[in-house]
C-alpha cells in the first residue's frame, strides 16, 4: 500500500485546522462577550474583558434564568427519554415483525417529515388549548414524543441487530417487551446515546412550540428567556451572551460525555 505523500498529510492538517478554527472561533467570541461590556462587543472587541461577574448579577437581576433552565432541563429530559421510549421501539417493531405493509408504513412516516411544522401549528394550538395543556410539561412533550427521524435511525440501526437472539429468547420463553429491554437495549446502548442527543439538542434548542403553548412568565424556557432580551428598545450584549453561553453548556456537555457513543451510534446506522 502506497502512503500518502508528506506534502499532502501537511495540506491536510493544515485544512483541518482552519476548519476547527472557523468552528471554534463563534464559541470563543461568545464566551468572550460574556465577560465584556455591550459597548466593548458593539466595537468588535474578542478578547475576554472584566465585567463577567457584573453581567452575571445583572442578567440574574433582570430575568428568572434559573426558573427557565430547569423548565427547559425538566421538559427537554422528560421529551428525550419518552422519544427514545417510543421510537425504539417503535424502529424494534418495524425491524423485528415480518409484515408486507411495513415498508408502505415507514414510507408513510418518512413523508411526514417534508410537512412544515407552520401548517399543522394551528390545529395544534387548538387541540392542546381545548384540552388545557397550555403551559405544562405534558403539552411541550406531547408534540416531539414520537418522530419520524428517529423511528427511521432505530430502525436502520435495528438492521445490525441479529434476529436470531430474538427467536432464541422467544424460544425460551422471554416476553416481547422483556427481549426489548435485555437484550435489545444493552446492545444498541450506541444507537441510543446518539439519538439521546439529537433528542436532547432538537427539544432544548425548540424555540416555535415553546413560543406558542408556554405563555406565562413561570413556563418560560431559556430559547424564549434570551428571546425577551433582545425585544427592548437597547439591547445588552453582555448579558445575552452570557444568557446564551448558559444555554449552550448542558448540550456541549451532553455531547462531548457521549460522543465516542454518538459517533459509534452514527456509524451503525450506515452500515
Amino acid at each position: 500500500m502506497k502512503k500518502k505523500p508528506e506534502f499532502t498529510i501537511v495540506l491536510m492538517h493544515i485544512f483541518i485546522i482552519i476548519v476547527c478554527l472557523f468552528s471554534v472561533i463563534p464559541f470563543i467570541w461568545m464566551i468572550s462577550g460574556a465577560t465584556n461590556r455591550s459597548v466593548d462587543i458593539i466595537n468588535g472587541k474578542v478578547w475576554f474583558g472584566t465585567y463577567l461577574f457584573e453581567n452575571i448579577r445583572t442578567l440574574f437581576a433582570t430575568v428568572s434564568v434559573g426558573q427557565a433552565f430547569w423548565n427547559s432541563l425538566r421538559n427537554t429530559t422528560v421529551a428525550t427519554i419518552l422519544s427514545l421510549f417510543v421510537c425504539s421501539m417503535a424502529g424494534y417493531g418495524f425491524q423485528t415483525y415480518r409484515d408486507k405493509y411495513k415498508d408502505r408504513l415507514m414510507s408513510i412516516l418518512l413523508l411526514s417529515m417534508m410537512v412544515p411544522f407552520a401548517s399543522i401549528m394551528v390545529p395544534l394550538f387548538r387541540l392542546f388549548s381545548q384540552a388545557r395543556l397550555l403551559n405544562t410539561t405534558f403539552g411541550f412533550v406531547l408534540p416531539s414524543i414520537s418522530t419520524a427521524f428517529l423511528i427511521f435511525f432505530f430502525r436502520q440501526n435495528s438492521m445490525s441487530f441479529p434476529y436470531e437472539i430474538v427467536q432464541a429468547a422467544r424460544v425460551d420463553g422471554l416476553g416481547e417487551f422483556g427481549i426489548y429491554l435485555r437484550i435489545y437495549f444493552p446492545v444498541m446502548a450506541p444507537t441510543f446515546a446518539a439519538a439521546g442527543i439529537v433528542a436532547f439538542m432538537n427539544n432544548w434548542n425548540s424555540y416555535l412550540w415553546p413560543l406558542i403553548i408556554m405563555q406565562s412568565q413561570n413556563s418560560k424556557t431559556m430559547p424564549l428567556l434570551i428571546t425577551s432580551l433582545t425585544s427592548g428598545y437597547t439591547t445588552d450584549y453582555g448579558i445575552l451572551m452570557l444568557a446564551v453561553t448558559i444555554c449552550t453548556l448542558p448540550t456541549v456537555l451532553l455531547f462531548f460525555s457521549q460522543q465516542k457513543r454518538f459517533v459509534a451510534g452514527v456509524l451503525g446506522s450506515v452500515k
